[in-house]
């Protein structure tokens, strides 16, 4: 949580912290993963068999290590809108045997030489959980309840045994599952109205919780400041006063997603879009109160937490989809990244997941070649926050100038503030204060008054920059943007945050 006052110009900037204030828990899937069958994701990124790069699985190492050095904790698949169309069934037993499948979402063929047992394995020598997206648009009940067996089942059962004639004996152990994807948008096969899928969504609950009452379920919403969002919340977030599966302590749905993407090719227009997603989880959070008020919904159960399981940086005109939706990433582009990973700290008290879509290739700061890997300028602002960003949020307050420019989108102006800072901040379990600042300012560097900082601490910095907000990384030249590590005296009281850029300051609470 990050509190503002706007100060005119002329007048220095301060940031106050105190490390024993502590506002909420940050959730460690907040730096989850995102793999679709769409473009270079799945086939040529984390499955490129006949590669030197591959092990003898056909997954990619380099890909594998970079997920590993991020320390992903949970990998949402198969989609995205590809769900709507995909049939679990044709992705797993002998590959000779699998149905090549027109792919209606991205205008392609689906082989299916890449399934459920070769996405869940790979979530194992990764490191990462699973999170698997249910077919709402061509898909059944029946077909739900035979995936989530065939994942899960320990029984003499039908798709249990499957699993087991597949290679597999014990469950995979599946535990995030959610309940469609988008399919409130004319873009989806199948799109429904909000009724039709409150109802669906209910119901489909119901039995899944009945097969097993552990399982994490998962709303689709929309962007959380829509109508779709208010209706599907206050119909499915409500208690069963009959129980599932025994358990009465509990609601259907666990989690409700959203997804928003924003992008400018106007610098501050970009760097200040993610507030809109601050404004959404906000919103988003209300509609939960709401729901649970107005359903009558016991204090006991726990309060549902926000999914955001797409977010990124998109121009979907720059990078269509349907192209493979490779984007190049600038410093700016980085900046903005930055500042949806702060919105997500600050809002750590309603974000029970969110996952940056994609993980490699598609709109990914990840991008694979034949001979290796890119690390966008995008990977540099998550990598810090994989690393450092955990524990509790701190409450912040600061002081500075106020950007007054346009924003993108419109309604953002005059909702949110646009300071020139955006700052959260963290303490994790060891007693050590990361602080994240990103100056968007494109020009201007800002010398800012810190308080709260503990005397005599050594204080380590991470820097995020390069030469101009448009500089990007490329194969041939990867180092335009990266981190650069080094110190700051705290007894000098004041730090000098550079201009575009994003700037990580770390140090011990302990006197």
């Amino acid at each position: 949580m990050t509190t503002y006052t706007r100060i005119p110009e002329g007048e220095q900037a301060s940031i106050s912290i105190n490390p024993k204030h502590t506002i909420s828990r940050i959730s460690k899937y907040t730096y989850g993963g995102f793999t679709e069958h769409m473009g270079r994701c799945i086939y040529g990124g984390i499955y490129d068999p006949g590669n030197p790069l591959s092990d003898d699985k056909g997954f990619r190492k380099d890909v594998i290590g970079a997920m590993q050095e991020l320390k992903v904790p949970v990998v949402r698949y198969p989609g995205g809108n590809f769900v709507a169309t995909y049939h679990w069934l044709d992705g797993v037993g002998p590959r000779d045997q699998r149905p090549r499948r027109p792919e209606l979402a991205w205008d392609g063929v689906e082989t299916n030489e890449f399934g459920t047992d070769e996405f869940l394995q790979w979530c194992e020598v990764v490191g990462t959980e699973p999170y698997l997206c249910l077919n709402f648009g061509t898909g059944t009940l029946d077909e739900a309840l035979g995936w989530v067996e065939y994942c899960n089942g320990t029984g003499n059962t039908h798709y249990a045994n499957m699993r087991r004639k597949n290679g597999r004996e014990e469950p995979y152990k599946v535990k995030y599952w959610a309940l469609g994807n988008e399919v409130y948008g004319p873009w989806q096969v199948a799109q429904m109205t909000k009724e039709d899928y409150a109802k669906k969504a209910y119901q489909w609950a119901k039995a899944l919780k009945l097969f097993d009452s552990s399982m994490v379920l998962i709303l689709c919403g929309e962007n959380g400041f829509n109508t779709w969002d208010s209706y599907v919340i206050k119909e499915c977030i409500r208690f069963d006063q009959h129980g599932l599966g025994g358990d009465k302590t509990a609601t259907l749905i666990d989690m409700h997603s959203i997804h928003l993407y924003t992008a400018s090719p106007e610098h501050l227009e970009n760097a200040t879009a993610p507030r809109a997603a601050e404004r959404a989880i906000e919103i988003t959070a209300g509609l939960i109160d709401l729901a649970r008020i107005e359903n009558g919904v016991p204090n006991t159960v726990p309060k549902q937490k926000i999914c955001f399981d797409e977010w990124n940086v998109w121009d979907p005109f720059r990078a269509p989809g349907d192209q493979g939706a490779e984007e190049s990433y600038n410093l700016s582009d980085a900046l903005a990244v930055g500042v949806w990973l702060n919105v997500f700290v600050r809002q750590s008290k309603h974000i029970g997941m969110a996952n940056i879509a994609q993980s490699v290739n598609v709109i990914s700061p990840l991008m694979t070649h034949e001979k290796g890997l890119t690390k966008q300028t995008t990977w540099w602002p998550l990598l810090l926050f994989c690393k450092y960003m955990h524990g509790s949020t701190l409450a912040v307050h600061l002081s500075c100038q106020e950007y007054e420019g346009s924003t993108k989108p419109k309604w953002l102006r005059g909702t949110m503030d646009t300071p020139w800072l955006d700052v959260s901040a963290a303490i994790d379990d060891e007693g050590v204060v990361s602080l994240a600042v990103v100056n968007i300012h494109p020009d201007n560097e800002f010398k800012v008054k810190l308080d709260g900082v503990t005397k005599g601490a050594a204080v380590t910095v991470y820097t995020v920059s390069g030469d101009n907000v448009a500089v990007v990384n490329t194969a041939e030249d990867e180092n335009k943007v990266g981190i650069h590590k080094g110190t700051w005296d705290a007894s000098e009281g004041s730090f000098v945050f550079p201009k575009h850029s994003l700037s990580m300051l770390r140090w011990s609470a302990k006197q």
